[in-house]
């Protein structure tokens, strides 16, 4: 059951060919929250890393373990992923990438899929970083995207402007270090509050290409990751709020430019 895929080789993600159409990455996903009350919560997963142009078409026994939909990101009413971010892009006066986009996000399982944070890295033709986009989703069905320049790979901050946790503000700014993924994984997304360290979060995995042996084994070693992922983030928010952290009221969304 050979998987299919047009991707192309290239600087930034090379990982990503003909011969490889996607990786999948067996990740660790750690919370560290420091503001009032330390707490943590580790959380074990798989993310795929696909070319937009080049999304993998699996065999018919394992499409339901690996779906990817328009409908779950950004405004969910594009033909395709690529054409809503290319739309969230000109939404926010920015260039439509000419080279490949990668996208590191987790896929639809047996229907369901739920994703706190999708990342994209486009690439301009001559295969440089032109932009990061951090597309984020929260537990009441709200979506936002965070729009970073090249520098996101090492490092880049922005305001917080999205209610995720009901125990913080939406105040605040974000350190982001986003690098495009090779055989390692290593995200960070950390939020500074009053001048210091509220929360952090770390994505960190090791690669493995796309075979359907590999895509069985992740699914057998994290199953129905999507819906445990959102129900362990629902379970440790019922435990901080059994400690006593108070409730921040959900501020009303307005959805911006490009996702509207």
């Amino acid at each position: 059951m050979p998987l299919r895929g047009r991707g192309r080789g290239g600087p930034g993600g090379g990982l990503v060919s003909a011969t490889s159409p996607a990786w999948l990455y067996d990740s660790r996903v750690r919370h560290v929250r420091t503001a009032r009350q330390r707490y943590a919560l580790d959380h074990r997963t798989y993310y795929w890393l696909v070319d937009l142009d080049a999304l993998p078409r699996l065999p018919r026994l394992l499409r339901p373990l690996g779906g990817f939909r328009a409908r779950d990101h950004y405004d969910g009413r594009g033909p395709t992923i690529r054409a809503a971010l290319d739309r969230f892009l000109a939404g926010q006066d920015a260039a439509a990438p000419t080279g490949r986009v990668l996208m590191l996000t987790q896929a639809r399982v047996l229907g369901y899929v739920f994703n706190p944070l999708t990342v994209y890295w486009c690439h301009d033709a001559d295969g440089s970083l032109g932009h990061v986009v951090a597309e984020v989703h929260n537990t009441y069905g709200d979506r936002h995207a965070y729009l970073l320049g090249p520098e996101a790979a090492r490092g880049a901050t922005a305001d917080k402007a999205f209610h995720v946790s009901p125990f913080l503000p939406v105040s605040g700014r974000y350190r982001m270090r986003l690098p495009v993924p090779d055989e390692r994984l290593d995200l960070t997304v950390r939020l500074d509050l009053d001048g210091s360290r509220a929360f952090t979060a770390t994505v960190k995995g090791t690669a493995r290409p796309l075979t359907p042996r590999a895509l069985a084994a992740a699914a057998l070693r994290h199953p129905l990751a999507p819906l445990a992922g959102s129900l362990a983030i629902r379970f440790h928010g019922v435990r901080l709020r059994l400690r006593g952290l108070p409730v921040v009221p959900r501020p009303r969304h307005q959805p911006q430019e490009g996702m509207k």
